[in-house]
């Protein structure tokens, strides 16, 4: 959070457009949480639910890494965002998208209750 907040608020920049991806990073896992909590575990390769949570997920994280480079790739005379704010943002995604990850992971084991969440 801390490289988007940056990437808005520095003084070069002060555009708070890219502040948007904080609602990808909010929309994000709610797929796969819901789905893990409501399908069952019959063993078998495919799971309709899951995938559907999955490739839901993965449109949050390609719109949140593909919103800023949008935005500063907008017309050159009239950028909306600088790339430097760009680039801070898309470190801040990989900050935030790498965690979500090592939660799924850490709370995925089977000695661990995931129903609690």
């Amino acid at each position: 959070m801390t490289f988007v907040i940056l990437g808005c608020a520095l003084p070069g920049y002060e555009v708070w457009w890219p502040f948007f991806v904080v609602l990808f990073y909010i929309l994000a896992p709610i797929p796969t949480i819901i789905a893990r909590r409501y399908t069952d575990d019959s063993g078998s390769n495919s799971n309709p639910c899951l995938e559907l949570a999955i490739f839901l997920t993965m449109g949050f994280v390609v719109s949140s890494f593909a919103l800023p480079i949008v935005l500063a790739r907008s017309p050159a005379d009239q950028p909306v965002i600088k790339w430097g704010a760009c680039y801070l943002t898309l470190a801040g995604n990989v900050v935030v998208y790498s965690t979500l990850v090592g939660f799924f992971i850490t709370f995925d084991q089977d000695d661990t209750d995931y129903n609690m969440w």
